[in-house]
């Protein structure tokens, strides 16, 4: 990391919480690949996985209570 990200990363660092979520969305945002940007091995990697889920082998967890569980670690709920 050069010394201009290190002097970025120790000014975000000190931004309040909701400052410091708007910016990491909108840095991550900008790194965002569209579909067709995928890497073979990822189409692969999610094809497979579909197909887990489709034959059985693999369950899906709601997302409500996967929010729920990240709520509770980190004493939100």
């Amino acid at each position: 990391m050069t010394s201009a990200a290190k002097k970025i990363l120790e000014d975000a660092l000190a931004l309040p919480d909701e400052e410091r979520a708007a910016l990491v969305d909108a840095l991550s945002q900008s790194l965002e690949l569209g579909e067709g940007e995928l890497s073979p091995e990822w189409k692969a990697e999610i094809a497979r996985r579909i197909e887990a889920v489709e034959r059985g082998d693999s369950s899906v967890i709601p997302w409500e209570e996967v929010e729920g569980r990240v709520r509770a670690l980190l004493g939100k709920a």
